[in-house]
């Protein structure tokens, strides 16, 4: 028999134990849910009845009812935690801020109910267990009627507004706005897609149940701190039901972005990424071998393109075994890795969760001495089949088996691998029908008090990332973990990135991926994105560029395909989409210092780096259903071509002025434009007042344009790009003048300026005469582009401890009122 008879017969036998076992392990799955569900009792409904007394407390009151009661408290001015009781409360995984200052609050009694208030907020408390809260204009943001609960599962429903519109429960394969789907019903159920997915599918792989409202009398933002099965429908109110657990939820009432903040105050912020995260990432499962991935490394070098990371998946382990890489593909890893190192390029390497079932494993072994794997009711060990085969789950609701897993990380970080993809950890296995996960009744530590995999489900794969995490602090201490997770929770950020999943390779599935991103920004992820081109299938060269034209101002931008599907390199496709990658991944490396510094204010504030169109002007009801915009920090508004053959598109554009990113055409923003858009093109746009940082080989390059009137501020943050060294921020204001621009440049920290020379590019004014500190400069008026640059000299006027100031004669140029942005120039490859 032949070698390749031999493997084909292999691979056979494979597929058919594998159908074998996960038929074997659904019918298990199916008689255990059963089991579970027979041991539930049918509950009446009940309602928390009369209001009986009400105590007041240090953060809020207690209100006493005859079937129940609730505590408000205060976290600040515009937040409330609600906590009904009787419930398991949760154990606060998703929390990390438990010390908020005390506010100061009145109780007063009248005839709306018993009202707690602080000068932001007011709570009305009606007599069955309504509650409704207002601003403190007496603006009502929500109106909730009194919940329901039955057995051990809380129902709570609030009335909808007509236009209100909804944002948010984490990822979703819906409209922006949640209520727009034709089935706007949503459950809370980390789910794998199988494979692919499209608009409509429900639910996907990271459901957090928040979500922002938004109406004309206002917005707010609910968080409940409940991880059981749950189902959020929005129609003409909004129901949450859960499976179980306490009613306890956060309640913000303010803008957007102060919503935002609070809510990452609450959950946490993001730490600060490696610097090189922001660059290119090529992924494809396929890459079975060292010369596979030297190969795909050496084609970025050879065409002239930027690559920051390649990720290895499954293929890349020794059959399919965690914290592995299979010796015969891979046989000098560690070398090669240095190697890649050594050309810019980092290694991500996959990890999933299953342990394969095998006495001779020492992994397996460990886990069951230490006790640490995942049991039904009856005390054994719960097996699943995933790609080694059955296999054995961690829980990492338990402190010894996060340790324990933590630990396993050490030796891939020895062979110099840089970064995690943390995969199937919703977690999911491989089931012929059904719900493709552990049975619900699968035990759980839960920090000691016990718990099903009811309430456990859709913590795993957050609670994975946190061992991943803690072990890449511990053995790498001075440098940043970088994991990117399937799954999560709430709170997720404080550990990983995530991506979008296997969605389509369809027109479809681009045009869900924006709604999906914004989505996860306005739940408290940041930093997101998806397999440019899709998952499984092979994009026309039209959809590949689209989809890469979206993803170049998205935060994670990576390539990421099946092993069934042709090639996916930016030179598979013609020099046509080559040409425009390679201007387009130039321009991204020259924005990195912008992303670095949205990143450094997601610290800071939790701002997603990509925000609604509304984001600064959430009063504005056209904005509200924009869906296939957005923007990217405040400076860049990013117009994406989502259909098949579209070389024009609407554009809404906010209010202020608006810089033509190519040329410098103005516009007065509140209308509603056409763009003609070719193929190589995506619109692009910046707001006067923005201060834009680029970089390219060393050089620094400021493009200021103008605010329209007053003044903006503008941040530059620098530091090594890895560890927890020194930090530097640069703030540069601008002030518009009678007769120019008056700019001050200020720094603070003691990291160096990291840039070898400095241009500044003035925008939207024809320049006359330049100041420097009080000192008359020279300065470049391009022929060619209605700009100023002004190149200043390292030593001389690089910022330092002192104020730099630079004062600019000139006369301001004004919108073209008659401009039909019919023409769009390509992207300049070697600075603007």
């Amino acid at each position: 028999m032949n070698i390749l008879k031999q493997i084909s017969l292999k691979l056979r036998l494979i597929r058919l134990e594998r159908f074998i076992t996960s038929l074997i392990y659904t019918f298990q799955r199916d008689w255990a849910d059963r089991q579970y569900q027979s041991s539930q009792k049918v509950q009446p409904l009940t309602t928390p009845g009369r209001l009986l007394t009400v105590e007041k407390t240090r953060k809020g009151a207690q209100f006493s009812f005859e079937k129940a009661q609730v505590e408000i408290e205060f976290l600040s001015p515009e937040l409330v935690r609600v906590n009904w009781e009787p419930g398991l409360a949760p154990v606060p995984y998703g929390i990390v801020q438990q010390d908020w200052p005390e506010v100061a609050l009145q109780l007063e009694d009248t005839e709306q109910g018993k009202i707690i208030s602080s000068d932001r907020l007011k709570v009305i408390i009606k007599p069955e267990g309504g509650i409704e809260f207002q601003d403190a204009n007496g603006r009502v943001l929500r109106q909730e009627l009194p919940p329901q609960r039955r057995g051990e599962a809380w129902q709570q429903e609030a009335l909808l507004r007509s236009p209100e519109q909804i944002y948010g429960l984490g990822e979703r394969a819906a409209p922006f706005n949640l209520r727009a789907s034709d089935n706007p019903k949503y459950r809370m159920w980390h789910y794998d897609a199988g494979g692919k997915y499209g608009p409509g599918s429900d639910p996907l792989y990271l459901c957090i149940p928040v979500y922002m409202g938004l109406h004309d009398n206002g917005s707010y933002l609910v968080f409940y701190e409940n991880s059981f099965s749950a189902t959020f429908t929005l129609g003409d109110s909004a129901v949450a039901a859960f499976s179980g657990g306490a009613l306890r939820y956060y309640f913000i009432g303010a803008e957007p972005a102060k919503a935002i903040t609070l809510y990452t105050e609450l959950t946490g912020r993001p730490p600060l990424p490696p610097r090189w995260a922001f660059g290119y990432h090529q992924s494809r499962w396929g890459y079975e071998t060292e010369a596979a991935v030297r190969e795909t490394a050496q084609g970025f070098q050879e065409h002239n393109l930027p690559l920051s990371a390649i990720h290895l998946d499954i293929d890349c382990k020794d059959n399919f075994r965690s914290f592995t890489i299979d010796p015969d593909r891979f046989p000098k890893l560690r070398e090669f890795n240095q190697e890649m190192a050594e050309q810019g390029v980092n290694m991500v390497a996959i990890v999933n969760p299953g342990v394969k079932r095998d006495r001779r494993s020492q992994l397996y072994r460990e886990g069951v001495s230490q006790d640490i794997f995942c049991k039904l009711p009856n005390g054994n060990i719960v097996h699943a089949p995933v790609w080694p085969g059955m296999s054995a789950f961690p829980d990492f609701t338990h402190p010894l088996a996060r340790h324990w897993w933590s630990r396993q990380y050490e030796y891939l970080l020895d062979m110099g691998i840089a970064g995690f993809w943390h995969d199937m950890n919703d977690p999911g296995v491989f089931a012929l029908w059904g719900d493709a996960t552990l049975p619900k009744a699968t035990q759980h530590f839960m920090e000691g008090r016990g718990g099903i995999h009811l309430e456990a489900h859709n913590l795993y794969g957050f609670q994975q990332a946190r061992a991943g995490y803690e072990a890449l602090r511990e053995y790498q201490p001075s440098r940043r973990p970088f994991i990117v997770s399937r799954s999560g929770w709430a709170g997720l950020q404080r550990y990983a990135w995530t991506w979008t999943g296997d969605v389509e390779t369809s027109w479809g599935g681009l045009g869900q991926t924006l709604p999906t991103v914004l989505g996860m920004g306005l739940s408290g992820i940041p930093y997101t994105g998806p397999d440019i081109g899709g998952f499984k299938g092979n994009p026309s060269a039209e959809l590949y560029l689209r989809w890469f034209q979206l993803s170049t101002f998205l935060p994670f931008c990576r390539t990421h395909s099946a092993n069934n599907v042709k090639p996916r390199t930016p030179w598979s496709y013609g020099i046509r989409v080559l040409d425009c990658v390679r201007s387009l991944l130039q321009l991204r490396y020259q924005l990195i210092p912008y992303f670095y510094t949205l990143a450094w204010e997601a610290t800071q504030k939790g701002y997603p780096p990509v925000r609604p169109v509304f984001w600064s002007e959430p009063e504005n009801p056209d904005l509200w259903g924009v869906d296939d915009a957005f923007f990217l920090g405040d400076a860049l508004l990013v117009y994406p071509i989502v259909k098949d053959k579209a070389r024009s598109r609407s554009a809404l554009f906010p209010r202020g002025q608006w810089y033509k990113f190519t040329d410098d055409t103005m516009l007065e923003g509140s209308q509603r434009l056409t763009l003609e858009v070719p193929l190589e093109e995506i619109p692009l746009f910046v707001k006067a007042g923005t201060v834009l940082p680029m970089e390219q080989g060393g050089h620094l390059t400021l493009h200021l344009y103008p605010p329209t009137d007053g003044n903006s501020t503008g941040w530059l943050y620098s530091d090594a790009g890895d560890g927890y060294g020194e930090s530097r921020l640069d703030r540069i204001h601008l002030e518009r003048t009678a007769d120019g621009l008056a700019i001050a440049w200020e720094s603070q920290g003691d990291y160096p300026f990291p840039y070898s020379s400095v241009e500044l590019q003035i925008h939207g004014m024809a320049v006359q005469q330049v100041w420097v500190d009080g000192t008359e400069v020279e300065f470049q008026q391009p022929r060619e582009q209605p700009r100023t640059a002004m190149r200043i000299a390292p030593g001389v006027t690089i910022p330092g401890d002192n104020v730099t100031r630079v004062q600019i004669q000139g006369k301001f140029r004004h919108p073209d009122p008659t401009s039909s942005f019919n023409s769009w120039h390509s992207y300049p490859t070697n600075g603007l």
